[in-house]
């Protein structure tokens, strides 16, 4: 699962961009689809170094 274009578009779309050109909306979906990845591997990380299977809310927050 990834965050789209379509999904960037609107993200944009709701903070006040009016007109939304698909290279912009591509860049911000592979931007945010970077960052969530990352974040995500790092919240993994914890959540084992914790000897946990489950990866919690807690573990999303300090990865960020």
């Amino acid at each position: 699962m990834s965050i789209s274009k379509l999904t960037a578009k609107k993200i944009l779309k709701s903070v006040g961009g009016d007109r939304i050109s698909e290279s912009a909306a591509l860049e911000l979906a592979e931007t945010l689809n970077a960052y969530a990845y990352s974040i995500a591997k790092k919240a993994v990380k914890l959540a084992r170094h914790a000897k946990r299977k489950t990866v919690q809310k807690s573990d999303i927050e300090l990865a960020r």
